[in-house]
């Protein structure tokens, strides 16, 4: 394997291209510690270093950009807006057939989806910078917290330096979205993944350190046991995959004989990757958001059902919301799979180039017979999906960690998932050149 490594830099291409990849990332990492105009910053470490946090979507809206959100940066965003743009562009294409159409013209439909999501990213990052804001402005970005300097996060809360604060975070995502366009371009692997996988990594060492500080040395290496046993099994379970044989039948075009060849379908055990952690946290975050607007800020007592939602649904230690977050995750993965899996599109591919499954005949048996595979699989990784996102909750209830444990949920599976795809294509730009690649 160091052998190998010592080709990577001794290929210029490739010594290139990984050269620019960290470059674009040392560049995304400065700019996720430089303070939006007008920000306190003072203040903001200050909150940061008494451990007030938040809970729910904001935890990982903060995850996914490696702690800037809570730093309120020119890039506190992060890939948070192009993550959803992309879902729902992906959703609509459900419902509207001018998408569905789109996707299947190519390479040019593709270009055109992409647009539009470029646009929506912005319209998102419109949206979420000003709500992170007004929220910064009301003194409840940490939460409900009494600390005096989390009440002053901004320098001028007058309407033209919020417009400004706005304008700068919103290019910041534009910038965001270009960086990661320009690794994918000239770089190596998927650029926005990297992007993600840079971010939640940058939190690993003050998540860690902040474990051993609190837990002592004992807890601290029965974390990194656990850690290791964790990442093993994710690694395991992202590369199984069911495999489903096709032929192709031998068809004649003018001399030349086409098809008669071997291959299959793969169905991956965990198809819906990360999305319905991120489904379920969004969906889960709404209970708490009402419950806040409800409270009553005169100090008199809340509703019934507000000190209810508030007891069950505010942080993830709680019974109640451990149990509707697996539950909503199992929903959201067989959700996902149906909309990004069409096995009637795939079987009437198959028929159209002359392909069929071994015992199965085309058509719409095959489609039956690829749903049924499908939803077994798709049982299975759902539940391996529940379980790794409670990880963090169960750490949480333990070991007091915050939500943003390391090892579980959409961290450990991002880590891994990007980082299996990063070497998959190192190792074939190695194999253009030599006979071995990076994997023996």
């Amino acid at each position: 394997m160091f052998s190998a490594i010592a080709r990577i830099f001794r290929t210029p291409d490739l010594r290139r291209k990984i050269g620019f990849t960290l470059a674009i990332i040392a560049i995304y990492r400065l700019g996720s510690h430089v303070p939006a105009p007008f920000v306190h910053f003072p203040n903001v470490e200050e909150c940061l270093r008494l451990n007030a946090g938040t809970e729910g979507l904001l935890s990982l809206v903060n995850l996914f950009s490696g702690g800037a959100l809570l730093q309120l940066s020119i890039f506190a965003l992060g890939v948070m807006p192009y993550i959803t743009a992309t879902i729902i562009t992906q959703l609509l294409r459900v419902v509207i057939p001018h998408f569905e159409a789109l996707h299947k013209e190519g390479q040019a439909g593709q270009a055109r989806l992409t647009q539009y999501t470029r646009y929506l990213t912005i319209a998102l990052a419109l949206l979420q910078s000003t709500t992170l804001v007004t929220v910064a402005r009301s003194g409840q970005l940490f939460g409900t917290t009494d600390i005096a300097a989390c009440q002053q996060l901004l320098t001028n809360d007058v309407w033209w330096a919020q417009l400004l604060i706005i304008i700068a975070m919103t290019a910041g995502t534009g910038l965001i979205m270009w960086f990661a366009e320009l690794v994918t371009e000239r770089g190596i692997g998927n650029g926005m993944s990297l992007l993600i996988f840079t971010s939640i990594a940058a939190t690993f060492p003050s998540a860690m350190w902040a474990i051993f500080e609190s837990n002592g040395l004992e807890v601290f290496l029965l974390v990194l046991a656990v850690g290791v046993v964790v990442t093993g099994l994710v690694v395991f379970v992202e590369q199984s995959q069911r495999r489903i044989p096709v032929q192709y039948a031998k068809r004649m075009v003018g001399r030349r004989t086409y098809g008669g060849t071997n291959t299959y379908i793969p169905i991956k055990v965990n198809m819906a990757g990360v999305i319905p952690i991120i489904f379920a946290s969004s969906l889960l975050y709404i209970p708490m958001l009402i419950a806040q607007f409800n409270t009553p800020q005169d100090g008199s007592e809340p509703a019934a059902w507000v000190v209810w939602v508030s007891q069950n649904f505010t942080t993830g230690d709680q019974p109640l919301y451990m149990a509707a977050y697996f539950l909503l995750i199992i929903g959201f993965t067989y959700f996902y799979v149906a909309i990004t899996f069409n096995p009637v599109e795939v079987a009437d591919n198959m028929k159209k180039y002359g392909g069929f499954i071994p015992g199965i005949r085309a058509g719409r048996p095959t489609a039956e017979y690829l749903d049924f595979v499908l939803t077994r699989v798709t049982f299975p990784g759902s539940i391996y999906l529940g379980l790794i996102a409670l990880i963090p909750l169960i750490a949480l209830a333990t070991v007091g960690a915050n939500q943003n444990f390391p090892f579980g949920g959409a961290s450990i599976l991002i880590i891994v998932g990007v980082g299996l795809e990063t070497v998959k294509q190192i190792d074939a730009q190695l194999q253009q050149r030599h006979y071995e690649g990076l994997l023996r």
